[in-house]
């Protein structure tokens, strides 16, 4: 129960990648704040949560939204005593060639995956600097490592929260706070199951594991950046990819 007595928040929780992450760190003794703009997909893995014996809270938070995300927070603390990690996982994709790529669609993908984790982080960080503790994980990619055709936006919006990260974690180092990143490679979620046969086959070749990952494998990554065996660690990325970079 190495997370026992910590309160986690987790944006996009209630599926994919976010769920997983939830239910590692409840499993591990934390208590969980659910932030998703779909409330039925944040209700039942609330209830996946309850069954572990852990306490939650689910929330509907628009995170490209200040007065949201400062709400958000305010809950967390009011209902558990105090927020200890944050995730910032979510996200959204609107991919198309950069020439065919409207304004709306870059925009949107900004909003939601860079600001909001500016707006996440902004609110969460004046309650952890006055506990001199804390810890930010934020979930990049690897296309903002690498870039990726007909993901600009994308690609753009995980870049820049590479940025971000190292620099909350230069700004916050003093106060007890790290500041990670996790970049994963293409993942088993419901975007690549939708891919054709053939798609996901010419994309698990150029793996050198030879099989996608799974949301799993990334929350294992997660649950040691926020933990205290990582205390010494802030301002890294750490690639979950199967070998695809290097």
């Amino acid at each position: 129960m190495i997370f026992k007595d910590r309160v986690a928040l987790i944006t996009g929780g209630g599926r994919g990648i976010g769920r997983a992450i939830a239910l590692k760190l409840a499993a591990k003794g934390a208590d969980i704040v659910i932030a998703d703009l779909t409330p039925d997909a944040a209700g039942q893995t609330a209830k996946e949560i309850e069954l572990l014996g852990r306490r939650v809270l689910a929330l509907k938070v628009d995170v490209g939204c200040a007065d949201d995300t400062q709400k958000m927070v305010e809950d967390a603390v009011d209902a558990f005593g105090g927020l200890h990690i944050l995730v910032n996982n979510a996200g959204i994709t609107r991919d198309r060639l950069l020439l065919r790529m409207s304004e709306e669609e870059w925009d949107s993908v900004l909003t939601v995956n860079l600001k909001g984790a500016f707006n996440c982080t902004r609110a969460a960080v004046r309650h952890m600097s006055r506990e001199r503790y804390g810890r930010i994980v934020n979930i990049a990619s690897i296309v903002g490592l690498t870039g990726n055709p007909g993901q600009a936006n994308y690609s753009a919006s995980k870049a820049g929260l590479i940025g971000f990260t190292k620099t909350v974690a230069r700004e916050f180092a003093a106060r007890g706070i790290t500041c990670n990143a996790v970049a994963p490679g293409f993942i088993d979620t419901a975007m690549t199951q939708a891919m054709p046969e053939r798609a996901r086959n010419a994309l698990t070749s150029h793996i050198p594991m030879a099989r996608l990952g799974t949301p799993e494998d990334v929350a294992e990554g997660v649950a040691f950046l926020a933990s205290d065996a990582a205390s010494y660690i802030t301002g890294h990325v750490l690639s979950i990819n199967g070998g695809m970079f290097m």
